[in-house]
């Protein structure tokens, strides 16, 4: 039940938050010659006048069909490493978090790159324009493997490590530490609230401790895109964007994704905590205890681990 509960909320996060992982990743990899947006809002206006409000979902089939996997992959490491490690310690918590998020790259990376790739695809073009190199996910996916094997497919595999592993961890202990220190108690009339607060605080946290990388990654995965290569690989990405843009290039797209961080992992909490004080009416409220250095109840553990940033 707390799988189905973590799965219903990701998808009702993804619903909210797919808009303004459009707009990050087309700030993240304009041209710097000739870019077509001023800035998030700006480039908010331009899909919708160009391309309808459709255009802020394109790719949106690939999270979508991802999430389950993801969100059984996160549940059943991050579960498990806690109980392997015995006490509910912030520590731990950044540990599970990051094994859960090293093991569910598997997923995300290919994900990822297909709902790149669908983001990218008719940019600048007027709504009316019919040509489409991709026609969903599954294809973008299928036409990459056909042209570039198993390895186009898990292109950005590296990076995607490198922000998620860390990413997870950051994430998981700031929601401890968030929920620790607000008292969240069963009769507590601002229980949700609460875990709101705790949830998108957590999800701002973790993106700014890794959105450097998040920028590089969309580089790469982007790269390709008609035919043409820029980048041979991690450090050459990001010696020629330093080069190129300066230092800001990490700050890229940053506004819409904390803009984005914040609802999305609300819209998570929000789903989750009232699915399960439905289908729980026990044992629901019970989640949000806080017991100082004791192993955590299950159902705890259960809700942080359905609210992970790259799912966000």
């Amino acid at each position: 039940m707390d799988f189905l509960a973590g799965c219903i909320g990701g998808a009702a996060g993804v619903l909210v938050g797919h808009p303004f992982d459009t707009v990050k990743v087309r700030l993240q990899v304009q041209s710097v010659d000739k870019p077509l947006y001023r800035g998030t809002f700006h480039c908010f206006q331009s899909i919708i006048r160009q391309e309808s409000m459709l255009g802020l979902y394109k790719g949106i089939g690939s999270p979508m069909m991802g999430l389950t996997f993801i969100n059984a992959i996160v549940f059943g490491v991050q579960g498990n490493t806690m109980r392997r490690l015995g006490e509910d310690t912030p520590m731990n918590q950044f540990l599970a978090g990051a094994a859960a998020g090293t093991i569910q790259c598997v997923i995300c990376c290919p994900m990822e790159l297909a709902k790149t790739r669908m983001q990218m695809q008719g940019t600048g073009e007027k709504k009316s324009s019919t040509r489409k190199m991709y026609k969903n996910s599954l294809d973008c996916l299928a036409r990459i493997y056909q042209r570039e094997g198993l390895r186009g497919v898990n292109r950005g595999m590296v990076t995607t490590l490198i922000r998620e592993t860390p990413g997870f961890g950051v994430y998981f202990l700031a929601y401890d530490l968030l929920t620790r220190s607000l008292g969240c108690e069963p009769e507590d009339p601002y229980m949700i609230p609460k875990l709101l607060f705790a949830g998108g605080m957590s999800g701002i946290a973790s993106w700014l401790s890794t959105y450097p990388v998040d920028v590089i990654k969309s580089r790469l995965q982007a790269d390709g895109v008609g035919g043409k290569f820029q980048y041979s690989g991690i450090m050459d990405c990001t010696r020629k964007s330093i080069e190129r843009e300066g230092w800001r290039v990490f700050t890229r797209g940053l506004t819409s994704t904390l803009l984005r961080a914040f609802p999305v992992n609300a819209a998570t909490f929000a789903t989750v905590t009232l699915f399960l004080l439905y289908v729980r009416p026990d044992e629901g409220p019970k989640d949000c205890e806080t017991a100082p250095a004791a192993p955590a109840p299950a159902h705890h553990s259960a809700l942080q681990q359905q609210a992970q940033p790259s799912s966000l």
